[in-house]
């Protein structure tokens, strides 16, 4: 037991280190050939005003003149040893920028991903269990409504409909304007975070919808279901007893897995809400040629996908008695 879990951490760890060192090479090639000139996104507005001389001691301050290879191999040795580098837009360490903005997304995601979760496997069940009536054409044409709509569109008309013609919630920011955050309340954030978590919600309830109901649909139609039926199970027994044991290793791998969509919709999300997370973080970072922080975001938010999935085969293993055991489904 204790060798299967050694080797199953080694595997795992290899796999992550390997993971990060190609995200990392893959972006750093990327990102040193964008057409952004990154010191004319350092200096912004006041470019008329800076001479040819302050932008070479630009350069040289921020290591811009050294090949494409020694800037990565010393950004990667910096990295080994915990220094991501100084952000451009913030002036402050990567690492203190991303765990600030993390603190702000993670709430956020968390909340949409619990809801949209526990929403979506609902929706699936109900809709399996009353397949082709009113009910299941309703949760589909939803499904399908919502997976065709992007992201930042969901955004803005949530946005639309309850901040701007309701006014129930604010139009935009995790905080009240004008307000320190010493006297910002939980309720206010709570006030602020939920139109953007309803947003990510609304869009992650489409897959796990649509994949519990299918998947209950083809177990509600297996022989053992059959010969269920006849001994007179019936209704929410016959579900309960042999349907959502069944279908609940797909959906909560399904909802695992949904971290990089889940990161990727925040991202948009951030942005119309002007919510100070990371991904908002992260587009300004892109936009502004600030290579360390965008690195630095990159890298963690291939972490977080890989949690995600770590997560996953921990729960896996956890329900199903056979991985545990090594047996094959």
């Amino acid at each position: 037991m204790a060798k299967r879990l050694i080797r199953y951490t080694a595997n795992k760890l290899i796999r992550l280190l390997t993971l990060l060192f190609a995200v990392s090479l893959v972006s750093f090639i990327l990102v040193s050939n964008a057409p952004i000139d990154p010191v004319q996104a350092y200096i912004g507005a006041d470019l008329m005003k800076v001479s040819p001389e302050q932008r070479q001691q630009i350069t040289e301050y921020w290591g811009l003149d050294k090949p494409v290879g020694e800037r990565f191999v010393h950004w990667v040795s910096a990295a080994i040893h915990g220094n991501l580098g100084t952000s451009m837009i913030y002036r402050e360490p990567v690492d203190e920028v991303i765990k600030e903005r993390f603190f702000s997304s993670i709430a956020l995601m968390s909340s949409a991903w619990l809801l949209s979760g526990i929403v979506g496997f609902t929706a699936g069940v109900v809709a399996a269990a009353h397949r082709d009536r009113w009910v299941d054409r309703l949760v589909k044409w939803y499904c399908y409504t919502v997976a065709a709509s992007p992201t930042f569109w969901v955004g803005l008309l949530l946005l639309m409909v309850f901040a701007v013609w309701l006014d129930w919630f604010p139009v935009a920011l995790g905080v009240p304007a004008g307000v320190i955050s010493e006297q910002v309340t939980w309720g206010e954030r709570i006030h602020h975070m939920i139109l953007p978590a309803l947003t990510l919600s609304v869009v992650g309830i489409a897959p796990i919808a649509l994949h519990t109901r299918q998947k209950l649909v083809d177990v509600l139609a297996s022989d053992y279901v059959l010969f269920a039926r006849a001994r007179g199970e019936r209704g929410t027994r016959l579900i309960w007893r042999h349907g959502l044991r069944n279908i609940a290793l797909p959906a909560v791998t399904l909802q695992f897995t949904a971290f990089g969509e889940l990161f990727g919709g925040a991202v948009l999300t951030e942005q119309v809400f002007s919510y100070p997370g990371l991904g908002q973080a992260t587009i300004e970072a892109g936009l502004r040629g600030d290579v360390p922080l965008l690195l630095g975001t990159v890298l963690f938010s291939a972490l977080f996908v890989f949690a995600g999935n770590f997560l996953a085969d921990l729960v896996y293993r956890w329900v199903d008695p056979r991985l545990r055991r090594g047996r094959s489904i």
